[in-house]
């Protein structure tokens, strides 16, 4: 938006009023998620272990959250192994730390 101010009869001054349109990371507001959100949304997954594709799980959780919230921390598990996307894209529940217990003591298993 632009804003005329009068300095005399023959000239303006300009002052532009900005307005971002999009965003900066910087200016943008963090969409941090809490512990108690991170866990709802593991325990939900675990509970529907491939029902549900990404959209679908975020429409469908027990508490609303922002989007931009939901993938930080889709991104976090994804990241830590303890889910997956099949072919279709429905998210599934990797994550089983007994069994990787039980192949870790294996003496043949580990690399040299």
């Amino acid at each position: 938006m632009i804003i005329p101010v009068a300095t005399s009869p023959k000239n303006y001054i300009y002052i532009y009023n900005q307005i971002p349109i999009m965003t900066t990371t910087a200016n943008r507001a963090d969409h941090s998620p809490r512990l108690d959100t991170i866990l709802m949304v593991e325990e939900f997954i675990k509970e529907n272990s491939g029902e549900y594709k990404k959209t679908e799980l975020w429409n469908n959780l027990p508490k609303k959250m922002m989007y931009q919230t939901f993938m930080k921390i889709i991104d976090y598990l994804i990241s830590s192994n303890k889910i997956g996307a099949d072919a279709e894209g429905y998210i599934i529940w990797i994550y089983n730390p007994e069994l990787y217990k039980k192949y870790a003591a294996r003496e043949d298993l580990r690399i040299r």
